[in-house]
């Protein structure tokens, strides 16, 4: 028999002996433990816990008297969310990382509980509130009558310190805040760590596929994901409105036209890719644009706006910088921060070779001329 510790990361890797401590300290062997985390999550792992002799994983063996080689824990075992080009992932910042994650959390699921002689104890103490999401969906759709799932609490006092990775045989003084932020010390003999299992109703049967009773693969799974509705971002030239959301906004002709320029731009792309992420073949730097100004100016005229040898018709450098920092604060202002860093145009590169467009995948844009 055999038990694996499937467990998340983000910024506190202490999550990963806090969980293993508590699971000894309820009688349970581990035998692998594999982390699903970010870039930045493995990294902190790495250097927090898995330094040779120093990690604060390897200080927990020795101080409790665990064999290291009777645990399979390494850098073998960091599941690190990638994209569609394999690249690693920083962080869940939208839609797209979040079904990564939980197409990484399903496989994963899938791959461990194949086996009836291997017990999975999945942990969703650690990473964002939405990582602890999909391992939770994931460990429902594959979990079996043998597998637990577990949530760790820490002595709030102690949560999150950044000396505190386990109560160690020979307890020690923490500096901590109290509530009003005075210093306090506290010894770590006061740490409780509570192992809280999670009931949960199992949908393995029903991931089944038909008459067979074989259990349905994570591809299998993922056409049937409900998804939200994809948002369109619509440049409305004739209302003059840009809209996102069900939110639209009135927008001055000059800096609507620089917008609906940079969106044709997008548009127009003949490259030919699964998505935009991490591309910028349609940006243009200001050489580029003074070669198309001619198109600017058509929007501006077709806006309603009186042509002259200045202003959107005439761009200089430090006016296209200024109009496309007031487009972002419009932006910003109808549609909040974070719809804003999606669709403002933005700069990439070094002067002078700034480029600009908009990050915004094409098919959710739409151009009503």
């Amino acid at each position: 028999m055999k038990n694996i510790l499937l467990a998340i990361a983000g910024l506190s890797p202490q999550v990963i002996t806090e969980t293993l401590y508590a699971l000894h300290q309820e009688g349970a062997a581990i035998d692998e433990i594999h982390v699903i985390a970010t870039r930045i999550g493995r990294d902190a792992i790495t250097t927090q816990l898995l330094t040779p002799d120093d990690g604060r994983y390897f200080r927990y063996l020795k101080e409790y008297g665990h064999d290291p080689r009777s645990i399979r824990f390494s850098q073998d075992t960091l599941h690190v969310l990638r994209d569609g080009k394999g690249n690693p992932i920083d962080d869940i910042t939208g839609e797209e990382e979040n079904e990564i994650l939980l197409k990484t959390c399903l496989t994963l699921a899938h791959r461990f509980t194949r086996k009836p002689e291997e017990h999975v104890f999945f942990s969703i103490a650690g990473g964002r509130k939405t990582m602890s999401a999909c391992l939770m969906v994931a460990a429902q759709m594959y979990a079996r009558p043998q597998d637990r799932i577990y949530h760790v609490l820490v002595s709030p006092e102690f949560e999150s310190h950044k000396d505190f990775y386990y109560p160690p045989v020979k307890s020690v003084m923490l500096e901590l805040r109290d509530p009003n932020g005075q210093k306090m010390f506290k010894d770590t003999a006061y740490a409780k760590i509570t192992l809280v299992p999670i009931p949960f109703i199992s949908l393995r049967q029903a991931a089944s596929g038909g008459k067979t009773g074989r259990v349905r693969t994570p591809a299998e799974l993922f056409r049937y994901l409900v998804r939200e509705k994809k948002s369109f971002l619509t440049i409305d030239l004739t209302q003059g409105k840009i809209i996102y959301k069900k939110t639209e906004l009135t927008i001055m002709p000059s800096r609507l036209a620089l917008y609906a320029f940079f969106a044709a731009r997008k548009l127009d792309c003949r490259l030919v890719r699964p998505d935009c992420r991490d591309c910028a073949e349609c940006y243009a730097d200001y050489r580029q644009i003074s070669d198309e100004q001619g198109a600017i100016t058509d929007f501006y005229r077709r806006l309603g706006g009186a042509t002259e040898d200045k202003g959107i018709c005439a761009l200089e450098k430090d006016t296209l910088r200024a109009y496309v920092s007031k487009i972002r604060k419009d932006l910003m202002k109808a549609f909040g921060a974070q719809a804003a860093a999606k669709l403002a145009i933005e700069a990439v590169g070094r002067k002078p070779d700034t480029r600009y467009g908009i990050a915004l995948e094409r098919e959710s844009i739409r151009l009503v001329e």
